[in-house]
């Protein structure tokens, strides 16, 4: 015969059929933070209201072009480096251009000016974009509507 502790014991023995979520819910919410954080920090470049055209866009490649952009206040920025938000001088940016177009020599250069921005400006950075080795230069543009 069974004495009573063996009874008690094999009753508490059950099995238990239910799915603990809460280290799902903790990863999920610890993702969400990370997510919400790094989300602003994607965002490169410089804020530039580009016309409108209607042209046909230039096939993608792997590579990312080198990209002269030109504000409204006339302020040029290169997408190279840390510090691709802040302006640069004209002599860094023929510079930096420069060491980047003799190293790839096949890479896309573009120019992106503002609506806003003086005709002789664009040109300018076209002109040192030339200087500084690049044989094609192409203007970016938003599409209509």
């Amino acid at each position: 015969m069974r004495s009573a502790s063996q009874r008690v014991s094999r009753r508490t023995r059950r099995q238990v059929s239910e799915i603990n979520v809460v280290p799902y819910i903790d990863v999920m919410l610890v993702l969400l933070v990370i997510f919400m954080i790094t989300a602003p920090l994607l965002r490169t470049g410089v804020e530039i209201d580009l016309p409108d055209a209607d042209a046909t866009p230039i096939p993608g490649d792997a590579q990312d072009p080198l990209i002269l952009s030109v504000d409204e206040t006339g302020e040029w920025y290169l997408n190279v480096g840390e510090t691709q938000d802040e302006p640069i001088t004209r002599q860094e940016a023929l510079k930096l251009s420069s060491a980047i177009i003799r190293l790839n020599p096949d890479k896309r250069v573009m120019v992106q000016g503002d609506t806003l921005v003086d005709y002789g400006q664009v040109m300018q950075a076209m002109v040192m974009l030339q200087k500084a080795g690049a044989s094609e230069i192409g203007l970016m543009a938003e599409p209509p509507g």
